[in-house]
């Protein structure tokens, strides 16, 4: 992501500005008289043009016959959020911004919301925090982006429409606890709600089986059993929630598709936001 930088070539022979001295006028050519096989322009040659400077390398062009552009391929991954990695210890990715509006919950820490909010961002993406705890997400909001207004926070019900665009995709983080209100936004293509659950609560069954993508860190076994009934996931798999350290976390969709993510913090979000943890 950062533009790549290229050592430039260095003549130890020479001091920058002159010519080795084994190529001067005592050593052989000079550097701005034609080689050997350039005295002779020919059909497919170019004319020398005199005062235009001296002349660069000659080299044949890379050329590819048609017949083999059929053998060309460029691998290209998912695109989205690197959340963390898989069990295979393969970047795991999640699709977070689409065309279409989106709704994800959390269930699990602060902590975990912002990393996502932080990663969000990183993709050139806007984050509107609605939350009930607007000083504990205004540091972060005014570590992000680098200076630039990326991350917004609103107290509760004070959120306004975001006007999520292709070239400026949204993400509406909901921290408001176990009971948070009724969304007042709308749906809307590029705009993705996630909703960040501390727990189950009387409400979350009916939330869980509405949402598009559900993320749950570790859980207690009364939780994990409603979570494997509703998300309709393995048993094994459910019974592994409520042994989960507090980086590992279950991603999880309605139809029983599943994953187990380990999110692991860069130095710069460790020095922002602590390590991980389950709870705040």
């Amino acid at each position: 992501m950062g533009t790549p930088t290229y050592q430039p070539r260095v003549n130890v022979t020479s001091d920058g500005w002159r010519n080795p001295t084994n190529q001067g006028v005592s050593g052989g050519r000079l550097s701005h008289q034609p080689r050997p096989d350039e005295e002779q322009s020919g059909p497919n040659r170019p004319t020398p043009r005199p005062g235009y400077g001296l002349r660069g390398p000659r080299r044949n062009p890379h050329v590819l016959t048609a017949e083999s552009l059929a053998a060309l391929t460029l691998p290209v991954g998912d695109d989205g959020v690197i959340i963390g990695i898989d069990p295979q210890n393969q970047p795991a990715v999640l699709s977070l911004l689409r065309p279409a509006p989106m709704e994800v919950v959390l269930v699990g820490s602060m902590w975990m919301a912002q990393v996502l909010a932080l990663r969000t961002v990183a993709t050139g993406a806007r984050v509107a925090v609605e939350t009930a705890r607007p000083p504990a997400w205004g540091q972060m909001a005014q570590a992000a982006g680098g200076g630039q207004q990326c991350v917004s926070v609103f107290d509760v019900r004070q959120i306004a429409p975001q006007g999520p665009s292709v070239s400026s995709p949204v993400l509406v983080v909901r921290d408001m606890g176990a009971r948070p209100p009724r969304n007042q936004l709308a749906p809307s293509p590029w705009q993705t709600v996630l909703t960040v659950l501390p727990f189950l609560g009387p409400r979350s069954p009916q939330m869980l089986s509405r949402v598009d993508l559900v993320g749950l860190q570790r859980l207690s076994p009364e939780e994990a059993e409603v979570v494997t009934r509703i998300m309709r996931l393995p048993e094994n798999v459910g019974a592994v929630l409520p042994t989960l350290s507090d980086n590992a976390m279950l991603w999880c969709r309605r139809d029983g598709g599943h994953q187990f993510v380990m999110t692991q913090p860069t130095e710069a979000e460790t020095n922002l936001l602590g390590g991980p943890r389950r709870m705040d």
